[in-house]
């Protein structure tokens, strides 16, 4: 679906540490390229804001997380290849180096393309109505945003390929049992429950969570042998072993009070 041509289809809020980032397309919150490129300047602001600790992605409404492409402008001539920016389709999908978390608040429908936005975010909170489906083999194409290399990794496999194959819509709740969503919550309390998330996260040192972002990316396709080894040699890791902040929090702890982060 298209979206409105008087208002932006992304919205950006600051609240703390955590960075809002809203898609609001109605009526599906569909997404093309023009949407693809302003959801990446937004996880870049995350990357690039040294106050920013975490983002949270949700959509507009309460029926659409996102619909995924926006067919309108596939219909337009916007080709299925078409070139979404250096974040990949929804600005997210191939941005590898954001180095901070973001959480998708998923508040409806996440359908092919809005289901890849919110596997690429590192957690997810769904409104308890919420619905996740790949149904691209039944139009003729693959979920090849993330869908059909994230999703085996975030269910168990058979699992994963029923959803895959069949295109089956699988509920909040079912998503929850699976460990595919990390909460789900009452719609009144989804962004108030992922903004909790997100500062949850900002108490932590923001060295040791980039590290543990590097880390975890580097090791992802390797046995814990060969992680090891990768892991002693990331730029980041070795740089919050020797930080201000790794000594800062053990003098916290002996001193029974809350750490006092500088970044450093």
């Amino acid at each position: 679906m298209s979206g409105k041509t008087d208002e932006p289809p992304v919205r950006v809020a600051v609240t703390g540490p955590v960075l809002v980032v809203t898609l609001d397309r109605p009526k599906a919150n569909a997404i093309d390229v023009t949407t693809s490129r302003e959801l990446h300047a937004a996880f870049d602001r995350l990357r690039r804001d040294d106050e920013l600790r975490a983002a949270v992605i949700t959509g507009g409404g309460d029926r659409f997380f996102s619909a995924g492409w926006d067919l309108k402008a596939a219909a337009g001539g916007e080709a299925v290849d078409a070139d979404h920016g250096p974040g990949g389709f929804a600005g997210l999908t191939e941005f590898f180096d954001v180095g901070k978390p973001v959480i998708a608040a998923v508040n409806g429908l996440a359908v092919g393309g809005g289901f890849e936005l919110a596997l690429a975010a590192d957690l997810i909170v769904a409104a308890e109505h919420a619905e996740f489906a790949l149904p691209e083999t039944g139009l003729g194409i693959v979920p090849d945003s993330g869908g059909v290399l994230r999703l085996p990794r975030r269910l168990p496999r058979p699992v994963a390929m029923d959803m895959l194959l069949t295109g089956r819509r699988m509920g909040a709740r079912e998503a929850e049992h699976w460990g595919l969503v990390n909460r789900a919550v009452p719609a009144s309390e989804l962004l108030d429950e992922a903004r909790a998330w997100g500062e949850r996260v900002a108490a932590s040192a923001p060295l040791a969570v980039a590290a543990v972002a590097e880390i975890t990316a580097a090791t992802e396709d390797c046995g814990v042998e060969a992680g090891f080894a990768r892991m002693r040699g990331l730029p980041g890791y070795q740089r919050m072993l020797s930080s201000q902040d790794a000594a800062e929090g053990l003098r916290a702890f002996a001193e029974k009070r809350r750490p006092r982060w500088s970044g450093s």
